[in-house]
């Protein structure tokens, strides 16, 4: 068997019988001895609960659905009702043109507003010329601290300019722009539809009411700004 130098976890060993190798030209080999470290077996029962398994140098760590729903429970969450509706006030801006179209929408809003306990006199209707008009509208609303949510209707229906591209830009941004600066929840519900059939078809049509929709959304973030956001 070859001499050697042991060296922690290795052994330096040379070829020859001597233990340091005499001539410097020698050719030297290292065995190393590979250090064995604890692991832990995993398998489903401890996968299946909460454990932390310990292996090479790091931890895993189980946790059980029952726990997280522990975790879940611990934590605050808030959220507005369409339940709890009754009491809270309303405006809604519609634009005129393509009144073909938001005057559906605004029928499927205010039959919304009823099925769900909005009594008519806590809903004020504001008509506007355009679209592009309902941003400075909602956002004087909603300044005036009588609605607890603004409702925007209308209606973009592409032509054959760039002309549909700059209002409903604009009436989206509006409406953004009314709600961030009043602090009262600003609805958009203005369709932007490339022709007639398919705003039709979201007007009452195979597509539903989006006036109904949007009026849902202004019934749920009313009702958590009221409830929950109001400092």
């Amino acid at each position: 068997m070859a001499a050697g130098v042991s060296f922690g976890d290795c052994y330096l060993l040379s070829r020859s019988s001597s233990p340091i190798p005499t001539n410097r030209h020698q050719p030297i080999s290292f065995l190393f001895k590979p250090k064995r470290f604890p692991t832990t077996k995993l398998d489903a029962t401890s996968l299946s609960s909460s454990s932390s398994q310990q292996g090479f140098g790091f931890s895993i760590e189980r946790t059980t659905g029952k726990d997280r729903n522990a975790q879940m429970s611990a934590v605050r969450q808030l959220t507005g009702s369409l339940m709890a509706a009754e009491g809270l006030r309303f405006a809604i801006v519609v634009a005129r043109f393509n009144e073909i179209i938001t005057k559906p929408l605004l029928e499927g809003a205010l039959d919304t507003f009823k099925k769900y306990s909005v009594k008519e006199e806590d809903i004020d209707v504001v008509w506007v010329p355009g679209s592009f008009e309902i941003g400075v509208v909602a956002e004087k609303l909603g300044k005036s601290r009588k609605y607890q949510a603004v409702l925007c209707i209308g209606a973009v229906i592409r032509g054959d300019t760039s002309h549909y591209d700059a209002v409903a830009n604009s009436a989206a941004s509006g409406v953004l722009s009314a709600g961030l600066n009043s602090g009262v929840p600003c609805i958009f519900g203005v369709l932007t539809c490339d022709d007639m059939e398919q705003a039709i078809n979201r007007a009452g049509g195979k597509a539903g009411n989006k006036g109904a929709e949007a009026a849902l959304t202004a019934i749920e973030m009313a009702s958590l700004f009221e409830h929950h956001l109001k400092f």
